[in-house]
C-alpha cells in the first residue's frame, strides 16, 4: 500500500500545483474575492494532505498497518468530498454545495485520528 498512498500524494500534490496555478492567474479576475477565497482554502487543504499521503507511504515502508491504510483512504476521500466541494462551490457559487464540505473535513480528522493511533501504537 506503500505505492498507493505515495502515488496519490504525487498526483494530489500535482493538482494542487495546477490548481492553484490557476485560481490565481485564470481565475483571479473571473470570481470574487471571497469565491477566491473559497479555492483557496480546497487548494490549501488538498496540498496538506497530499503531502499527509506522502507521510502515510513512508510510514508504511517498515511494515503494512491497517490503521494507516484506513487513514490514507480517509484523506484520498476527504480531499475529493471537501476540496472537491469547494472548488466546485467557487466555480458555480453554487452554496448548497458548502453542506457537503464538512463531510470531508470529517474524513480528515478520521484520518489524523487513525495516524495517530497507528503511531502510539507501534
Amino acid at each position: 500500500m506503500s505505492k498507493l498512498w505515495l502515488s496519490f500524494s504525487a498526483i494530489y500534490g500535482l493538482l494542487a500545483v495546477l490548481l492553484g496555478a490557476f485560481g490565481a492567474h485564470a481565475l483571479k479576475a473571473k470570481l470574487s474575492p471571497d469565491l477566491l477565497a473559497v479555492w483557496k482554502t480546497a487548494n490549501e487543504y488538498q496540498f496538506y494532505h497530499a503531502l499527509a499521503l506522502g507521510l502515510l507511504g513512508l510510514l508504511l515502508r517498515g511494515a503494512p498497518d491497517r490503521a494507516l491504510d484506513a487513514a490514507g483512504w480517509c484523506f484520498v476521500l476527504g480531499v475529493l468530498v471537501f476540496s472537491g466541494s469547494l472548488y466546485a462551490l467557487a466555480l458555480s457559487n453554487v452554496r448548497v454545495l458548502g453542506a457537503i464540505t464538512p463531510i470531508g473535513g470529517l474524513l480528515f480528522i478520521a484520518g489524523w485520528a487513525l495516524m495517530f493511533y497507528a503511531v502510539v501504537r507501534r
